[in-house]
């Protein structure tokens, strides 16, 4: 895997994936940014949540549950001190579908953070208390 970060201005930089997916990083105002893209902490929340909902949903996909969308909400904390780690991330799914069983839902959850999921698996290793939970919603 490669990716390269490009300096445009201020704290704005470009980060371009070896897939040559690219997206745009800045910091607040007050950091002497202009607030035009995503801060860096944000990209690895947002990669932790994309990597465990990817996760849950070939897992209820494979096990022929009837999925029609799946929404995960993080919750973060950050540590008060330079570097600013995160401390703890709570990742609440939201799978909707028809004649999902919660055990079902439960077990591909489980799956993902302590199985496949590399981002969360690297994330809880280095100390950061991740919890989950999930609701499911019939349709």
């Amino acid at each position: 895997m490669q990716a390269t970060v490009k300096w445009v201005d201020g704290v704005m930089f470009v980060g371009e994936s070896g897939s040559g997916h690219a997206v745009v990083m800045d910091g607040p105002p007050d950091h002497g940014g202009r607030n035009v893209g995503m801060r860096p902490m944000e990209m690895i929340l947002l990669g932790l949540g994309g990597c465990s909902s990817f996760d849950v949903v070939q897992i209820l996909q494979k096990g022929r549950n009837e999925i029609v969308n799946c929404v995960t909400e993080l919750t973060a904390e950050r540590v008060d001190a330079v570097p600013s780690v995160f401390s703890k991330i709570h990742l609440h799914f939201i799978v909707t579908g028809r004649d999902l069983k919660p055990a079902t839902v439960e077990r591909a959850v489980k799956l993902s953070a302590e199985k496949y999921c590399s981002a969360s698996i690297m994330l809880a290793k280095s100390g950061v208390e991740i919890t989950h939970d999930f609701e499911v919603i019939e349709v």
